[in-house]
């Protein structure tokens, strides 16, 4: 075997002559391997190395013949090296000062980790540029690879395959491929573009294409998306052809027209942006003219934060629909089936170490249910906040909350409200203990446009103080859990809140509710969420919290309960008034109680009537990727609301095939409220989905809907999307196509 050395351009011709005077003088000499000094070993080029046009050429072979300031003859194990351009053959001739190579039986060049081999290759070294016949190839991005009549090479990072294939399957025979006649890859820009392009599946044609572009790696890219295919019970069939608008690398448009085969074509778009100082995405779908409803439907969300100059920031959220049945007939779309109410929120937001004010303007766009009207909330038109909080000035703590709405109603009472509640605590925290006195001052005032009664005073005031003490201890002690050493603790904790009964029946209420009991409510001042209610009280809150603490620091398993005492029943009332003199009681558990099994109740506890008023039990058991098991059980008597088990499901069923599935059952109907299906299969280069999903969409009403999906690794996704249904019904749901581990 003889190495030689050979400088790349310009020093090409002075080095090979100052080295090799003897043999350069003889046109026809046989260069035997005692005559010219061995070249050391050359390390195996690595990935995505990035060409050097001045280093040298390194060749080596059994026979050498020719003149080395000209041209060689290579005969029997090949081998040339420049830069990251290896190339290997049976026979080879090297034009030296051109830096061109042509090669011929079992040609093999690796340039940049990409393989391409053949029976005839021309390339000049330097600029990238030539072509190999009846090659195979394989990329090192992606595993790409394919055979073709012949590629042509138009630079170091661009090549086109002429009369060929690509799959990124393994193996001479793959499950998928695409056959074009002129397949252009362009590794700069991570993208293949395909002319006359048929794509195989299992050797059935099952999409054509007279143009269709596909990455070579993660990054993004603009072209035509592959199609998708479903169907839903209110529409048909629906397909649509996305087209993707890769604008900058922080932009994208997509434009998706969708055609519904009950109801027409309906045309959609979806602009994103991200900037360091601002962000946003917009939708918006159309569908003149749907012959279902015989009207024009449309549908528009816009979510848009930007940052104005340091501290000051403007936010945006809006959404509309056409009418009331949008989301009932339109279920997949961005309204949701199970959202009534759409915000539109416009708010100026100041902020600086110690205060925080805001301007905005909220209403909303009630979707009505046709059997369960829905009570339309207030607009705030505007509503002015100011809040503002200082720890630690000699100890106290200082706050201040503050707000100035105007409340508009088509048909309810409107008014202006302001009120202004200042506080003041003083936190005594040491180890293994807390104490924190607090007084609040809560001032309330309105403006009313108008009054319930004539006489009634239309700028009716409120002015309430609140004292409270709340408190608590820490101990600890070494314990085991399930036969592992923990730290347990034992937190019991008091609240007690003071604040004086006023008649409030004459104030409106325009944003107040009774809040659902929680332990987060056990410890809040007021029974009541909004400031239109304050409720009177004299009342304690006890309860006791243990957990179980590994060394790490992870909590492994905390058990709660709680109840709050009234010393004097509250007389200020939304709805049904307190009567017993105490709550509900409280019961919260939680825990890992292994790796793989998670466990969860909580429940509210009538003592006076003996019941359960609410209750959730959850059990979720995961022992590996892609092995989810979910069960809850939820009543909710309190609110007269039924009972229901909802399990949920990913789990393999045979070897590459998943399962999942989630059923919600009411008891109290017997019926599935909502419900998914399906199955997924993985192999090697290609995924297979088929979900059926029942969504409810309002009382008594649903919508049914059909994904198939075929992934093609490396390629794109054909037919409709299945994912998002899945992550969100199905807690815990792992993608098969990324890497198994462990959740």
């Amino acid at each position: 075997m003889t190495r030689f050395p050979v400088p790349s351009t310009p020093q090409r011709l002075l080095r090979i002559l100052t080295t090799v005077v003897a043999a350069a003088s003889l046109p026809n000499y046989v260069l035997a391997q005692a005559v010219l000094p061995v070249a050391p070993p050359i390390a195996p080029p690595k990935a995505a190395q990035p060409t050097d046009r001045d280093a040298p050429a390194e060749i080596s072979a059994e026979q050498m013949t020719g003149r080395p300031d000209r041209e060689l003859q290579l005969d029997t194990k090949v081998e040339i090296v420049r830069g990251n351009t290896t190339i290997t053959a049976d026979h080879a001739k090297y034009h030296i000062v051109e830096d061109e190579v042509d090669a011929d039986g079992n040609v093999r060049m690796t340039r940049s980790g990409d393989v391409y081999t053949g029976d005839q290759l021309k390339l000049n070294v330097d600029a990238g540029e030539g072509f190999v016949t009846h090659p195979t190839y394989k990329l090192l991005r992606n595993n790409g690879q394919g055979h073709a009549d012949r590629i042509n090479f138009e630079a170091e990072d661009r090549a086109t395959v002429v009369d060929g294939t690509y799959s990124t399957c393994e193996g001479p025979d793959p499950d998928w491929y695409l056959r074009s006649s002129r397949l252009a890859l362009d590794t700069s820009r991570d993208v293949g573009m395909a002319r006359n392009t048929v794509v195989y599946f299992k050797g059935v044609p099952i999409l054509g294409s007279p143009q269709m572009s596909f990455p070579l790696s993660d990054a993004r890219k603009s072209g035509v998306l592959p199609p998708t295919v479903g169907a839903t019970s209110k529409g048909g069939l629906e397909i649509t052809v996305p087209y993707y608008f890769n604008i900058a690398p922080n932009r994208d448009l997509t434009v998706y027209p969708k055609i519904i085969a009950q109801r027409g074509l309906q045309l959609g778009a979806s602009a994103r942006y991200l900037d360091p100082s601002y962000a946003g995405e917009t939708r918006i779908e159309a569908l003149p003219s749907d012959r279902e409803a015989h009207a024009d439907r449309w549908a528009v969300s816009s979510i848009h934060t930007q940052t104005l100059t340091p501290g000051l920031t403007l936010n945006w959220n809006i959404n509309a629909a056409s009418d009331d049945n949008y989301r009932t007939d339109f279920a997949n779309t961005m309204t949701g089936a199970s959202q009534p109410l759409l915000l539109r929120d416009l708010n100026l937001t100041y902020s600086t170490a110690y205060w925080t004010a805001i301007a905005r303007t909220t209403n909303y766009q009630v979707l009505q249910d046709p059997i369960t009207p829905i009570a339309r909330p207030y607009d705030r038109l505007p509503q002015l906040n100011f809040t503002a909080a200082r720890p630690d000035v000699a100890g106290f703590d200082l706050a201040l909350d503050s707000e100035l709405t105007r409340f508009w109603h088509p048909t309810l009472q409107r008014g202006d409200r302001v009120y202004v509640n200042p506080k003041i605590s003083y936190p005594i925290i040491a180890q293994g203990y807390f104490f924190t006195p607090k007084l609040s001052f809560h001032a309330t005032r309105y403006n009313l446009d108008t009054v319930a009664n004539p006489g009634d005073n239309n700028t009716p005031s409120r002015a309430l103080p609140t004292a409270s003490l709340d408190g608590g201890m820490v101990f600890e002690r070494d314990a085991k859990f399930f036969g592992k050493a923990m730290t347990q603790t034992l937190e019991p904790r008091l609240f007690y809140v003071y604040t004086p009964y006023r008649d409030q029946s004459a104030l409106p209420n325009f944003d107040s509710g009774v809040a659902d009991l929680s332990f987060a409510q056990l410890f809040s001042e007021n029974r009541f969420v909004g400031n239109d209610r304050i409720s009177d009280a004299n009342q304690i809150t006890a309860a006791v919290t243990s957990r179980f603490i590994e060394p790490s620091g992870i909590e492994r398993a905390r058990v709660a309960i709680g109840q709050r005492y009234y010393f004097a029943q509250p007389q200020v009332t939304l709805g049904t008034a307190i009567t017993d003199s105490r709550s509900d009681l409280l019961l919260s558990a939680s825990g890992m109680l292994s790796q793989s099994f998670y466990a969860e109740t909580n429940m509210q506890y009538s003592q006076s009537q003996h019941q359960l008023d609410r209750a959730n039990y959850g059990v979720r058991y995961q022992p590996g990727p892609m092995k989810v098991l979910n069960l809850q059980y939820r009543q909710d008597l309190a609110n007269d609301l039924e009972k229901s088990v909802d399990v949920s499901t990913q789990w393999p069923f045979a070897q590459r095939w998943y399962g999942v599935g989630r059923i919600n059952y009411s008891i109290k109907t017997r019926k599935i409220a909502e419900g998914l299906l399906g199955m997924e299969y993985k192999a090697d280069c290609w995924i297979f989905r088929i979900v059926a999903q029942r969504i409810p969409t309002a009382t008594l009403q649903a919508t049914t809907s059909l994904f198939f999906q075929l992934e093609l690794n490396g390629l794109s996704k054909l037919g409709s999307n299945p994912l998002a249904a899945l992550r969100s019904s199905v807690p815990g749901y792992q993608n098969i196509n990324q890497t198994n581990t462990r959740p």
